[in-house]
């Protein structure tokens, strides 16, 4: 197999067309176009919707995509390996949930590209349990995760701990409810979540669950400023990080509640499993980033 036609292929998907695939590849339109038919009759079957705009793999093409890009990484280890070369080249595929990459991605990012002009990074955002199993799976490089502080990180991982912050509790004042309260005085209120898969969200029904008491989500939203809007808005009850409620344009509209039974922390790990030689550089620069950025995140000073 040649590697070129699969790096054609994976081209072609990435920009969704041959004219693009090619200025990627500093190759003309019609040799594109050769690698990717050479890559189908090796295979024996159509990799392209030819027929869709932009161009989109077949279903038998999403798997082939998958692959081809796990046999390039290996190609690049291999050469690394080889030539005992251990500058980072190629992709570092990195995961990390929403709202973490919101506030603590963009200069770590800056960092590597600076430091790494060779590297490309891949970045999916995704909740944590989802980029765990695509670290086990070997579908990224590393990820970010965020998980209950009574929560163990996954075994046969190497695991680094970046930062530890506590969940607060917040809501409208003109819900009425007392600054310090129990999960029995919220119960008669709806909350303001993000969707199934947060680790914030998952913690919270675990300990109403055990509590005996209901959970009444009475809107899913995506980004904590929506989430906090809503919740100013008297929505409901929201769940939000200090660091981002400290910058938050609706925390003056907000009240942070005192709930007595209620104690949620968060940890958040860098994962990854044995790394390449070419990795272990940017990912050792990106913990390091990780850890500066959440040691500068500004604080919530005052009442709310």
């Amino acid at each position: 197999m040649n590697t070129r036609d699969v790096r054609a292929f994976i081209a072609v998907v990435d920009t969704g067309s041959i004219v693009h695939a090619a200025a990627q590849l500093h190759l003309t339109q019609p040799g594109v176009t050769r690698r990717v038919q050479s890559l189908e009759a090796l295979l024996g079957m159509e990799l392209l919707d030819r027929q869709s705009k932009p161009l989109r793999p077949t279903a038998a093409g999403r798997e082939i995509y998958q692959k081809g890009r796990q046999l390039l990484h290996a190609e690049a280890d291999l050469l690394a390996v080889a030539r005992d070369d251990t500058d980072p080249s190629g992709e570092l595929r990195l995961g990390m949930p929403p709202f973490l990459a919101e506030r603590a991605l963009t200069t770590p990012i800056d960092q590597l590209r600076s430091r790494y002009r060779n590297l490309t990074l891949r970045i999916q955002a995704a909740w944590s349990p989802g980029l765990i199993e695509q670290v086990e799976q070997g579908q990224l490089d590393a990820a970010a995760v965020v998980l209950s502080d009574t929560t163990p990180p996954p075994a046969g991982m190497v695991t680094h701990a970046f930062d530890r912050q506590p969940i607060r509790v917040v809501a409208a004042p003109s819900l009425g409810l007392r600054g310090r309260v129990t999960l029995k005085d919220l119960a008669d209120f709806p909350w303001v979540l993000s969707q199934n898969g947060c680790g914030m969200r998952s913690t919270l029904l675990r300990t109403l669950e055990e509590h005996g008491l209901p959970c009444d989500v009475g809107v899913e939203a995506f980004g904590a400023d929506l989430q906090l809007s809503l919740v100013a808005r008297g929505a409901g009850i929201g769940l939000i990080t200090p660091d981002l409620l400290a910058v938050s344009p609706h925390r003056r509209q907000l009240k942070v509640l005192t709930v007595s039974d209620l104690h949620l922390e968060m940890v958040a790990w860098l994962i990854h499993r044995a790394l390449p030689p070419r990795l272990q550089a940017p990912v050792a620069l990106l913990l390091e980033q990780l850890k500066l950025v959440m040691a500068q995140r500004p604080q919530l000073r005052g009442t709310v």
